[in-house]
C-alpha cells in the first residue's frame, strides 16, 4: 500500500517540512498540488532553477512525486484558454520526465448550460490537442471523478473518446458516493481497470454549507472508507492511496499536523482490518 498526501493540505509548509513530515509519517510520496501560494508551481525556483536540490532531496529522503495535480480542464470553448492548458502541461510534462512522475491529474470541468452531447464534442476535440503533448512526454492524464464528470459513466464518455494509453483515470473516492450516490461497486465495475490512483477524503452531509457536506479526518465521516478500501484490496489495484486534505480552500478543517499523520494511522489500522 503506497501511501502519499497533495500538498492542498498543507499550504504553509515548505519544502524541508513537506519532505520531513512524509518521511517522519511514513509515506511513499507527494502529489504537488500548488506550493506556498502559488498553484502553478513550475514557476517558482523549486521547480524550475533550482529543481536539481529538490530532485536530490527527494532522492535522499525516497519520496516519489507520483503525481502532479494540474488546473487543466479538458472542457473549454476558449482558444486562448486551451492555449494556456497546453502549456501548461508542456510544463509539468518536463516536470514528470525530471521526477519519473507517470501522472498529470486534469478535470473534465463545469459545461454550465452546454449540452452534454456538445461537451463531449469538445473534450473529443481539446484532447487531439493536448494527448499528443502528453504522448511526447511519456506521461499519462489521470481524469479525475470530480465536477461534472463525476458520475462513472460520464468519465467513461471521456475514456471512449480515444485509444491512447495516456488517458486513465483518478478516481477520488469521495465524490461520486457524496455528490451522486454512485455505490462504489458501480464506479469500479465500469472504471476499474482504467483506475491508476486515488484519492481519498472523508465527510458528512451538513446542509448549511456551500457543499452540503462538511469535510473531516478519515473514519469521522459516513464515506464507506472501509468498503472501498476492501474492494481495492480484492481488485488487485496497486497505485497510491493519497490524501487530499482540502486545507487550502476549507481553512476550518484540522492542521496539517494533525489530518496527515492521522490518515497514516487509519489507512493502516484498515489494512490490518483485512489481514
Amino acid at each position: 500500500m503506497k501511501l502519499a498526501f497533495t500538498t492542498l493540505g498543507c499550504p504553509n509548509w515548505d519544502m524541508d517540512t513537506i519532505i520531513s513530515k512524509a518521511v517522519e509519517n511514513g509515506y511513499d510520496g507527494v502529489d504537488f498540488r500548488g506550493y506556498l501560494g502559488e498553484m502553478d508551481i513550475y514557476k517558482l525556483p523549486e521547480f524550475s532553477s533550482d529543481i536539481e536540490t529538490t530532485k536530490r532531496k527527494f532522492a535522499e529522503a525516497d519520496l516519489e512525486i507520483p503525481c502532479f495535480s494540474s488546473s487543466i480542464r479538458l472542457f473549454t470553448t476558449s482558444n486562448s484558454e486551451l492555449e494556456h492548458f497546453k502549456e501548461e502541461l508542456r510544463q509539468y510534462g518536463h516536470l514528470c520526465q525530471s521526477f519519473d512522475t507517470p501522472y498529470i491529474r486534469v478535470f473534465g470541468g463545469k459545461i454550465g448550460d452546454t449540452p452534454r452531447s456538445e461537451a463531449i464534442q469538445m473534450v473529443k476535440d481539446n484532447l487531439d490537442q493536448l494527448l499528443p503533448i502528453a504522448e511526447k512526454f511519456e506521461v499519462t492524464l489521470i481524469v479525475e471523478t470530480h465536477d461534472d464528470w463525476t458520475k462513472c459513466e460520464h468519465v467513461e464518455e471521456v475514456l471512449n473518446l480515444t485509444h491512447s494509453k495516456y488517458v486513465q483515470v483518478l478516481w477520488d473516492v469521495h465524490h461520486p458516493y457524496r455528490t451522486m450516490d454512485e455505490e462504489p461497486e458501480k464506479t469500479w465495475d465500469m472504471l476499474g481497470k482504467r483506475i491508476k490512483y486515488t484519492h481519498w477524503k472523508d465527510s458528512y452531509p451538513k446542509e448549511a454549507t456551500a457543499r452540503g457536506y462538511q469535510l473531516c479526518l478519515m473514519g469521522d465521516g459516513d464515506i464507506p472508507l472501509k468498503r472501498i478500501f476492501d474492494l481495492l484490496d480484492k481488485k488487485g489495484y496497486e497505485g497510491y492511496y493519497t490524501l487530499e486534505w482540502e486545507k487550502v480552500w476549507c481553512p476550518e478543517i484540522e492542521e496539517p499536523e494533525i489530518a496527515i499523520p492521522q490518515y497514516v494511522q487509519y489507512m493502516h489500522q484498515l489494512r490490518r482490518e483485512i489481514e
